[in-house]
């Protein structure tokens, strides 16, 4: 067991909605601005606060998620990925204490397990001292988090500033930063939440987020506190080896396909798989691989190019039918399946690799930690193996043959209620669902699948293997 030194400070919510992106953001481009080297985290399964981190240090984003991957393997991917910076900022998930079911990857269990100060954002919005007692109630119900000051968001005025800051000083809480409203900062929304950073000119935004953070909030302060944290211990590991090249493994990056984990993807790689981006949306054919990974993302808002793209679609479907591996996740599944029927009721042609149609429903058809038990071997795992993973999503899977017999890929438990259903599809080499998970915390799915696509390279070339 090792120490490792990396400054690092929380910012969490009171609850959803109280501007934790927005001041992450800005506070990760203002940082940056200075010349800093930042990197950022967001606690929870969320893909799409993320992008807006990316877009404002540089760096992709890390999720730090107890759920989807363990607590020691967290930590060691959050040491690896944090060394060498002058900060890591983490931005939590809803409220401070919210989490999984009995508080699993909430904000304040990751601030513990990472021994950081927690920066509480508080909407004064339509409250004045009312806001020093929420900071208090927040510090009091755990004592064992650090909650080392108050970001003031969404302030009317100069008098309204300085009546929740006099209030929070009786308190003994540290004011970090106060920021007024500005309705030019809010940003976009759809129905998955945040709009994906790849949909939308959010430079400027971001830029504008940077100028206000660094003019409200007291980033010296606050690098203060993240330099003042103590060491960090995490397991001294042996030298990573270079691994010999297994497979070719196409995974679809594009508008449309979006949602993935860097951590999750370089577990592939460390099991032998060069990774090869493509794209369902504008190539008009599969590179050279022996399997692929279809991610998730928006498809149901580019249906029509998606549809238009036949020579894609049908090369993917010709593909899987020669037995090349596939895995795909929430939109990928959509995509692989016969029909995409549209908010507005029109249905789009897709892949067909799956016999099923997916309808997107008025209301969000289920969010959540899962755990997922194989009921067919797959070229992803085998009958009876549970994989941990969370589901959110708009469509429904409708199996063209709902009354015979349908290879669902998994049985569902919802941890929050202990809900079972069937859902996905496993059939051959195909296995695809609404799951989203971390082949971090899914190890032996990651090893799986990199041997089966290799089995396909020896299989379709002959034995010819690949070098390092």
């Amino acid at each position: 067991m090792g120490q490792v030194h990396i400054p690092r400070v929380v910012i969490a919510g009171v609850s959803s909605g109280a501007g934790k992106t927005t001041i992450v953001t800005g506070m990760l481009a203002a940082l940056a601005g200075r010349g800093l080297k930042v990197q950022s985290y967001k606690v929870g399964p969320d893909y799409i606060d993320p992008g807006f981190h990316r877009l404002a240090s540089g760096k992709s984003a890390h999720n730090l998620d107890t759920w989807l991957v363990p607590p020691d393997c967290l930590a060691e991917i959050f040491a690896s990925t944090a060394a060498g910076n002058d900060i890591a900022v983490i931005e939590g998930v809803m409220g401070l204490y919210d989490g999984g079911r009995a508080g699993v990857s909430s904000t304040a269990a990751i601030a513990k397990m990472l021994n950081a100060p927690v920066v509480l954002v508080i909407d004064a919005k339509s409250m004045g001292e009312s806001a020093a007692a929420i900071a208090l109630g927040f510090k009091m119900y755990d004592p064992e988090v650090n909650l080392a000051g108050v970001i003031i968001n969404r302030l009317g005025s100069e008098t309204h500033r300085l009546m929740v800051c006099e209030a929070l000083g009786k308190v003994g809480i540290p004011v970090i930063g106060a920021v007024f409203r500005n309705n030019e900062l809010t940003m976009p929304e759809r129905h998955l939440g945040l709009t994906p950073v790849t949909e939308h000119e959010a430079a400027a935004a971001v830029a504008e987020m940077g100028r206000q953070v660094a003019r409200q909030v007291a980033l010296d302060d606050l690098l203060a506190l993240a330099n003042a944290t103590g060491p960090l211990p995490v397991r001294s590991l042996p030298p990573v080896k270079q691994p010999v090249i297994k497979a070719r493994i196409g995974v679809a990056r594009d508008k449309v396909f979006t949602f993935y984990y860097p951590s999750s993807l370089e577990i592939l790689a460390a099991f032998g798989a060069e990774i090869i981006p493509f794209s369902p949306l504008t190539d008009s054919r599969l590179p050279a691989v022996d399997g692929i990974v279809l991610g998730g993302g928006f498809p149901e808002m580019f249906v029509k190019e998606l549809s238009a793209n036949s020579l894609m679609r049908n090369d993917i479907l010709q593909a899987a039918g020669r037995g090349l591996p596939v895995y795909a996740e929430c939109g990928g599944l959509m995509y692989l399946a016969r029909q995409i029927i549209d908010f507005d009721g029109r249905a789009y042609d897709m892949a067909g690799v799956i016999p099923a149609v997916c309808q997107m429903q008025p209301k969000l058809e289920t969010v959540g930690y899962v755990e997922a038990t194989a009921l067919n071997n797959s070229v992803l795992c085998e009958t009876g193996e549970t994989l941990r993973g969370h589901e959110f999503h708009f469509s429904r899977m409708l199996p063209d043959n709902a009354a015979g017999e349908f290879p669902w890929a998994f049985a569902f438990k919802k941890m929050r209620t202990g809900a079972v259903y069937h859902g996905g599809y496993a059939a051959d080499n195909v296995v695809a669902s609404y799951l989203h998970m971390h082949f971090a915390g899914n190890r032996q799915a990651a090893e799986r699948f990199v041997e089966q696509c290799s089995r396909y390279r020896l299989r379709s070339q002959g034995g010819k293997k690949y070098g390092r």
